[in-house]
């Protein structure tokens, strides 16, 4: 049964959660909702929001039973995101019914934060958290969850870090040597060419794939040296800098002069990950989230290196997903309580047990490395898995770069560069457009917030 036919849909539930203090459980098996009245000596209501995915709600609820057992004086109730998170979410906030503890990432979670949505955490943090657990967290990832003005909106949920994985079997048929970490992006070139099969005029398999996306270009933007936002001040596009301009058209080039990268349409609009199980491509720029899938689902041999490095340095993602606290919570406390244990170190076993999903603490890398092996014993012999703490353990991994104002700027670089990179329509110096809009935003919202007496750029 879909959620949003069940008896209470997922907004009124929240409406009546966040007004009247009754609560309800969206459980992983579809119940009906039953609201409860509150009594004067019943424990602190919360409802925590999360991810919808199939693996997740199972998970979640065990889980939340341990916590509701283990704190008699708080019972904690699961809803999973809604399907359209991003616009539901500001609606829902608007409105004042947004659940008390709440997973979130990319652009949108700095959003909400500079939009006042979320709680400021700084105290709670420095109470209750010593440095070593804080240490715990790879740092571009902890501080990518406080706001430029200081406010601390989240903790990390999980590190998932961008990793080189390749076809150990189409590598051999080629007489390829397999990736290492002293690979620069002139090696990963040779290699995709080396790898690209051509059946007369038609190209059948490529050398190797990324994901067009914000995140997904950046990283090979500051490998080049360069940056999407100024790094001195913060607010201002630098997509068009010389440093930027060449990382894109090293990428643009790879697509559309050598025909050495796949794009989504070469590849039927697989994603990324499910190209490289269909072996359409011989090597792939995913995830640590993707493994358990492509483990799951390949019949040849995976190997997994670091992102090859650019001319100026080598990086790779972290993740910025976290668990923040509503503003508006009626229970901050109970609220904080809850999220120490969803970002302790058996939340993040647990994640890892059900998803391999990699840990946020780097003192939890060795077992999850010991839990894809003991779920994988053939498959995951010889896989280099520390590529994907590799980053987090040597400081090279990079968080997304946000503009202050993010409100419609993600749609601006993603639909030129889908002209760039998916249609071949145009050069990268289109970028100089986009930049043009992007500081028209931010200048806009500088604006209204002299007008209005605060700061948008804080």
């Amino acid at each position: 049964m879909d959620i949003s036919q069940r008896q209470l849909s997922r907004r009124a539930f929240l409406k009546l959660a966040g007004v009247a203090g009754i609560g309800a459980s969206l459980s992983a098996c579809n119940q009906i909702l039953t609201p409860r009245q509150l009594s004067s000596n019943a424990p602190v209501q919360l409802v925590y929001q999360d991810w919808r995915t199939e693996w997740f709600p199972a998970m979640a609820q065990e889980m939340l039973a341990r916590f509701n057992r283990e704190h008699p004086n708080i019972q904690v109730f699961y809803v999973p995101d809604p399907e359209n998170k991003v616009d539901q979410m500001n609606t829902d906030f608007a409105a004042g019914i947004a659940p008390d503890i709440l997973s979130g990432c990319c652009d949108f979670f700095s959003d909400w934060a500079n939009s006042g949505y979320l709680l400021d955490i700084r105290a709670y943090v420095e109470s209750d958290l010593t440095q070593s657990e804080i240490e715990d967290w790879a740092p571009s990832q902890y501080r990518a969850l406080f706001s430029r003005s200081g406010i601390q909106y989240a903790l990390p949920m999980y590190h998932g870090a961008l990793a080189l994985y390749y076809n150990k079997d189409l590598f051999d048929k080629a007489g390829v040597d397999y990736p290492t970490e002293r690979w620069t992006h002139d090696d990963y070139l040779q290699a995709m060419r080396q790898l690209t099969v051509r059946d007369g005029d038609q190209t059948i398999q490529w050398g190797s794939m990324f994901d067009v996306s914000w995140e997904r270009i950046q990283i090979h933007v500051n490998a080049w040296g360069g940056h999407f936002v100024n790094q001195e001040d913060g607010f201002s596009c630098d997509m068009a800098s010389p440093a930027s301009l060449a990382a894109m058209e090293w990428l643009r080039a790879r697509i559309w002069d050598d025909h050495v990268m796949a794009t989504f349409l070469d590849v039927q609009n697989l994603s990324t990950s499910q190209a490289f199980i269909a072996q359409k491509v011989a090597m792939v720029e995913d995830g640590s989230w993707a493994l358990k899938d492509i483990l799951d689902k390949s019949n040849f041999r995976v190997g997994v290196a670091p992102i090859p490095a650019g001319p100026v340095r080598r990086a790779t993602l972290a993740s910025t997903d976290g668990y923040a606290i509503y503003a508006n919570t009626r229970y901050p406390d109970e609220a904080w309580e809850f999220l120490k244990f969803l970002t302790s170190k058996d939340y993040g076993r647990a994640m890892a047990r059900a998803h391999l999903l990699q840990p946020a603490r780097a003192s939890l890398v060795v077992e999850w490395i010991d839990m894809v092996r003991a779920e994988y014993p053939q498959k995951a012999a010889g896989m280099n898995l520390v590529a994907f703490a590799d980053g987090q353990i040597k400081g090279y991994s990079v968080i997304a770069e946000t503009f202050p104002i993010m409100t419609g700027v993600s749609k601006i670089a993603t639909e030129t560069w889908d002209q760039i990179y998916t249609l071949g329509n145009g050069p990268v110096s289109k970028m100089n457009e986009v930049c043009q809009q992007i500081n028209a935003i931010q200048a806009s919202a500088y604006r209204q917030s002299q007008d209005c007496g605060c700061s948008s750029h804080s």
